[in-house]
Order: structure tokens, then sequence, then C-alpha cells
């Protein structure tokens, strides 16, 4: 099995989370981590240095490619914060706001 670029991190979320500088970006990164473990009825954990993710899924390619990767999960930048969602998404697309920017990733880009 390829090796994503990204693997589970060994640090604390609550402790990540307690870091964000800006007041209002750790207030709403607390709030995106409380809803997503209520959605998932999964624990966050960490993501490499800056993700935080719930739950686990393994993926298979078409071209034979396979890895475990994350069900959802949140990066608060500073700019912005990131929300990764797993495979599924387009079936739930009319949940997110017309505001929202969204991107396909493959899980291998992250």
């Amino acid at each position: 099995m390829a090796e994503n670029e990204t693997r589970p991190g060994p640090g604390s979320v609550p402790d990540f989370l307690a870091g964000i500088a800006d007041e209002r970006r750790r207030a709403d990164a607390e709030t995106v981590c409380a809803l997503m473990a209520r959605v998932t009825g999964e624990p966050p954990q960490m993501w490499g240095p800056s993700i935080v993710r719930f739950g686990r899924q393994h993926l298979r390619y078409a071209s034979g490619r396979e890895l475990d990767y994350f069900l959802v999960g949140f990066s608060p930048r500073k700019a912005a914060t990131t929300v990764y969602v797993g495979e599924g998404f387009e079936a739930h697309a009319d949940c997110w706001p017309a505001s929202a920017r969204t991107r396909r990733a493959s899980p291998a880009s992250t």
C-alpha cells in the first residue's frame, strides 16, 4: 500500500486548538470540532501537525492504489478554515451554503 504523506499525528487536539492565537478563529475551531464529533460520533484526532480528523475509511483507487484516510476533518488555517469531507460529498452538496468555496481534492494531495 502506498504511504500517504500526511499521517495520524501524536499531538493533542485540545492543545492544538488552544494554541490558535486568534480568539475568534480558536472559538470557530472549537465549534467545528464539537459539531464534527457530534455528527460523526467519532473522537477528534490529529492528522499531521494541523488537521483535526474524525473517523477512518479505506480508499481504493481504480489504479489499485490503497490508503487509509479520515471521514471528515478540518484545519483552522490563518486565512480560512479548510473543511475536508470524504467520499460521498456530491450526494450532500445541497447542505453547503452557496457562499462556500469548494473543490475536489484527492486525499493524496493533503
